[in-house]
């Protein structure tokens, strides 16, 4: 049974220009399938704030159920993905990220130093995931056990039932 339908948004000066491939997007495509997700896309997008809340915005009204971006989530000055997810949920679920964070810093303490976010827009789960194809992969393994039960629970309430 699908989970329904997903999008991989992969933020990224270098691989939107065409300067290097996206290794992550594919990544986290194949572990959110895996997972039972019907990935509709992976697109790329340059680390533009306006841009990036933009193609939230639609990816929110076009239905899709769960949303991951990779990358822009560290502290560079064009790191600004966690910021454009902030400006368009309408409510905030930290403990997606903070259970990520936990999990990564049994691997590196540079786990420390993201700045990923998760939340919700209408019915749509937005996840953040680091830009690199090991973050993705353990960042996900952290939060599949939990992705069914939220993209449920958000579908129920959208469609006006309660748990």
């Amino acid at each position: 049974m699908s989970l329904g339908k997903a999008l991989v948004l992969t933020i990224s000066d270098s691989a939107s220009m065409g300067k290097r491939d996206d290794l992550s997007g594919p990544e986290a495509k194949r572990t959110l399938e895996e997972a039972g997700f019907d990935v509709a896309a992976i697109e790329i997008l340059p680390d533009e704030r306006a841009g990036i809340e933009s193609r939230l915005r639609r990816a929110s009204d076009e239905g899709f159920r769960l949303v991951v971006t990779s990358g822009g989530t560290g502290l560079s000055p064009r790191d600004v993905t966690p910021e454009a997810t902030q400006a368009v949920i309408d409510r905030n679920v930290p403990g997606i990220a903070d259970l990520m964070r936990l999990e990564s810093l049994k691997i590196t303490p540079k786990a420390a130093l993201s700045r990923a976010i998760s939340g919700i827009r209408q019915s749509t789960l937005i996840i953040n995931l680091p830009g690199s194809v090991k973050g993705v992969r353990e960042c996900l393994a952290a939060v599949r056990p939990i992705l069914a039960h939220a993209v449920e629970t958000l579908q129920q309430s959208s469609l006006g039932c309660g748990e």
